[in-house]
């Protein structure tokens, strides 16, 4: 159904350090500046805004990154608030809901995109 996400940022250098430092990779870098990092045949992207006004995330929203096992959730929230994410809501682990089972966590990025990270334990 989705061929990419993209999220606003106002300072892309700080934006490549904090992705780059939570995807563990470089991310590419075209033309525009755009940023892009991509896994599994997904496409996460940061940008800044076309129309020149200022990036804001928005309110109520999530990017969900999928992982195999709860220690590379865990791993992956560490290496977010090493680089400059913000921990939020509960801390990394299981949450029983009407979807199942899922090991969670959650940051903010440096502009304030809400992040998570998710694992589907087998049942």
């Amino acid at each position: 159904m989705f061929s990419h996400v993209m999220v606003g940022s106002n300072d892309l250098e700080r934006s490549k350090r904090f992705y780059d430092a939570l995807f563990e990779k470089p991310g590419r870098q075209d033309d525009k500046g755009r940023l892009s990092y991509g896994r599994r045949g997904s496409v996460f992207m940061v940008s800044m805004p076309i129309d020149g006004e200022p990036a804001t995330y928005a309110n109520g929203s999530t990017i969900g990154f999928t992982y195999d096992t709860p220690e590379e959730v865990d791993a992956w929230q560490k290496r977010g608030t090493e680089a400059g994410g913000q921990a939020i809501e509960d801390p990394p682990g299981v949450r029983q809901n009407a979807f199942g089972a899922l090991y969670l966590a959650y940051l903010r990025d440096p502009d304030g995109n809400k992040l998570c990270a998710l694992h589907r334990p087998t049942q």
